[in-house]
C-alpha cells in the first residue's frame, strides 16, 4: 500500500502562519472593536509615577478594556507606555485602546464643571455646590473661612468672601474645595488687575473698592446701571450718609431677593448699612467684572437716592424730597 508523510517542516510552518494570524486577527479586533457600547463608564484616577500595567489591569477589571496584556502591548508600540498624563479620567467599554490612550496621553481629563454667578455670596456657591454633588455646603464655607487659606492667598479678612470670581470653572474630580477657591481667587486677581491700571475709586482701598462692588452687584439688575448705583454710594460716602443698602441688611441671613422687610432693616448687623455708617466690614457677594469696574469708575453724578421701579430699572434722584416722590410712584402704587 501507498503511502504519503507530509514532510515534519512543511507542518510547522503551517502551524506558525496559522497561530500567527490567529493572534494577528485577536490583536486587530480587540484594538478597532470595543467591547461594549458604552454601557459601562469608569472614573479612573491616574496619580503622577503610575504605570501602564496597573492602568491596563485597572481597565481590565472595570470591563472597558478586552485584554490587560493587548493594553499594555499597544502602549509599547505605539511609543506612549511613557507619555501618559497623570490626571482624573472618565472611559467607556465603547472606546477602543488607542482612543484610550490618546486621552490618556494628551491629558484630556475629566471635569467637573461649575459656574459660579455674579454676585452670589459664599453661602450661595456653597448651596449650588451640595445640589450639584460637588461638595457638602458645611465644607466649602470651612474652606472660605480657613485662616490658613486665606492669609496664603493674601485676602485681608476672615473669609474669600468678594474675592471668588464669577466664571466657569473646570474642577478634576480628585480636586478639593479648596482647589477651587484658589482657582476663584487667580481668577479674580486676574480681572481685578487688567480693571485698574491705575488705583481708582476715589481714594478706597481694594477691599473697599470690592466691598462697594459687592453690593453695588447685589442692588442692579441692569448691566448698564451699575455705574450710576456706584454714584450714588460713592456720592453718600464722601458727604459721610449711611449707604442704606437693602442687600446689607439680609446679608448672613439670606439671600437679597429685591425686598427687605422692616425686621430685616432694624436687625443689628455689622454688616447692615442702615444702622452702620459707612462700608460693610467685607463684600456681601462675590462682584464680576462690571461691578468692579463701577466701583473704580463710577458715573460722575450728583445722585444719592435711587429706588426699583420694578421693571429691573431704578429711578435716581438727587434730592429726598424727589426720591420720596419715586417712592409713592414706584413703590407705594
Amino acid at each position: 500500500m501507498f503511502s504519503f508523510k507530509a514532510p515534519s517542516k512543511t507542518i510547522a510552518v503551517f502551524l506558525a502562519r496559522a497561530c500567527l494570524l490567529f493572534l494577528l486577527s485577536w490583536y486587530l479586533f480587540c484594538l478597532f472593536v470595543p467591547p461594549g457600547s458604552g454601557a459601562i463608564v469608569h472614573d479612573v484616577s491616574f496619580p503622577p509615577g503610575s504605570g501602564v500595567r496597573k492602568l491596563a489591569q485597572e481597565l481590565k477589571a472595570a470591563g472597558v478594556i478586552r485584554s490587560s496584556w493587548h493594553f499594555i502591548l499597544v502602549s509599547r508600540l505605539r511609543g506612549q507606555a511613557r507619555r501618559l498624563k497623570a490626571g482624573d479620567y472618565r472611559l467607556t467599554d465603547a472606546m477602543t485602546p488607542t482612543a484610550i490612550l490618546h486621552k490618556l496621553a494628551t491629558g484630556d481629563v475629566d471635569f467637573r464643571r461649575f459656574v459660579l454667578p455674579e454676585g452670589y455670596s459664599i453661602y450661595q456657591a456653597a448651596e449650588l455646590l451640595e445640589q450639584q454633588g460637588y461638595f457638602r455646603k458645611d465644607a466649602f464655607l470651612a474652606a472660605c473661612r480657613a485662616p490658613a487659606l486665606v492669609k496664603r492667598l493674601g485676602i485681608p479678612g476672615v473669609s474669600v468672601e468678594g474675592y471668588l470670581y464669577p466664571a466657569t470653572y473646570n474642577l478634576p474630580r480628585s480636586a478639593g474645595e479648596e482647589q477651587l477657591i484658589e482657582q476663584m481667587v487667580d481668577r479674580f486677581n486676574k480681572a481685578y488687575a487688567g480693571l485698574t491700571g491705575k488705583e481708582a475709586g476715589g481714594g478706597l482701598s481694594r477691599r473697599e473698592i470690592v466691598t462697594l462692588a459687592s453690593v453695588v452687584e447685589k442692588e442692579a439688575v441692569s448691566p448698564d446701571e451699575k455705574p450710576l448705583i456706584a454714584s450714588v454710594f460713592h456720592n453718600r460716602l464722601r458727604l459721610g450718609m449711611p449707604l442704606q443698602s437693602d442687600p446689607t441688611a439680609v446679608y448672613g441671613v439670606r439671600a437679597f431677593g429685591g425686598k427687605v422687610s422692616r425686621a430685616d432693616i432694624e436687625r443689628r448687623s455689622p454688616y447692615n448699612t442702615y444702622l452702620i455708617a459707612g462700608l460693610p466690614p467685607g463684600p456681601i457677594g462675590n462682584p464680576g467684572s462690571d461691578a468692579l469696574r463701577a466701583a473704580l469708575h463710577p458715573a460722575a453724578t450728583s445722585y444719592l437716592y435711587f429706588v426699583a421701579r420694578q421693571d429691573g430699572t431704578h429711578q435716581f434722584s438727587r434730592t429726598l424730597d424727589e426720591h420720596n416722590r419715586a417712592v409713592a410712584r414706584y413703590l407705594r402704587r
